[in-house]
């Protein structure tokens, strides 16, 4: 029996007591790939910090992101990187498009900054807010006045920020990032090399399609990549349409060396069985 088909087999036996230790999961090997991987913390929201700890030593994951500031304190200290800090606590829908929400945003950030750089760390989480009626012309101009202050501070403290791409289809509606395009567009026009998107594979498969040519196009745009199994943001496995093998591979060819985040919302018992298939998925 080939390690793949031990493998397989082990997925389908690890019991639900044994999430750790001698009944968990062989980590898989990925060093054909040059970017690591990275999973998302609000998906396991249920388990502790330590858990999530455990299971990325165990599985070979470089990475658990979307942390506030005393989770991120806590993966340092055991050698786990975090690729993306959360940003400003106004959240998903009060984003820099609206110029009421720039005085918080920017102080949000004035201070968030220097912490994530102090701590050795070096992308924050930005969003472009919602529409509300607003032209997406006036919104981008809107975003790129708002960020400038942002972005001068951040590529003081080398500091990356990303904005992500969501769908205003399904999940967050009337969101404005909603297409690569228009994110294209304001990382043209901001001109600032510590700005780039968050391009994230379930929203965008959701609102455009085309993934794998948008990621070739684009590539030189996108700072950091997110999955996730479409339709239902679950398993990324042959319950989906996507074939992730492939958008993976398009990945690597274009040279990313960055982190690869899982967020997608597990349905198996043990969410960790499935978090270890798709690691698997993604290594190549």
């Amino acid at each position: 029996m080939d390690r793949r088909h031990a493998i397989k087999l082990g997925l389908t036996a690890a019991p639900m007591a044994g999430l750790i230790g001698q009944n968990s999961l062989e980590p898989a090997s990925n060093h054909l790939a040059k970017y690591k991987h990275s999973i998302c913390r609000w998906c396991y929201s249920k388990y502790d910090i330590h858990t999530l700890i455990a299971i990325c030593k165990e599985y070979e994951i470089s990475s658990i992101e979307l942390l506030d500031r005393n989770e991120y304190l806590e993966v340092l200290k055991h050698d786990i990187h975090c690729a993306v800090v959360n940003g400003s606590k106004l959240g998903i829908p009060k984003g820099f498009n609206d110029p009421e929400n720039h005085e918080r945003l920017q102080a949000d950030f004035e201070k968030l900054i220097p912490e994530v750089a102090d701590a050795g760390l070096d992308t924050l989480i930005c969003f472009s807010g919602n529409r509300n009626g607003m032209s997406d012309e006036e919104g981008l101009e809107n975003c790129a006045i708002g960020l400038a202050p942002v972005l001068k501070l951040a590529q003081k403290h080398n500091i990356r920020i990303v904005m992500e791409l969501l769908n205003s289809k399904v999940d967050h509606k009337d969101y404005m990032c909603d297409h690569t395009e228009w994110g294209v567009a304001l990382v043209d026009k901001i001109g600032e090399n510590n700005f780039k998107l968050l391009y994230d594979i379930y929203h965008m498969q959701i609102m455009e399609g085309d993934v794998v040519r948008t990621i070739q196009n684009y590539s030189e745009y996108i700072g950091h990549y997110h999955t996730g199994g479409v339709p239902g943001r679950n398993e990324i496995n042959d319950t989906q349409e996507l074939f992730y093998p492939f958008i993976m591979k398009a990945i690597a060819e274009t040279g990313y060396d960055g982190y690869i985040g899982q967020e997608f919302i597990p349905t198996h018992d043990n969410p960790f069985v499935s978090l270890k298939k798709a690691i698997e998925i993604c290594t190549i």
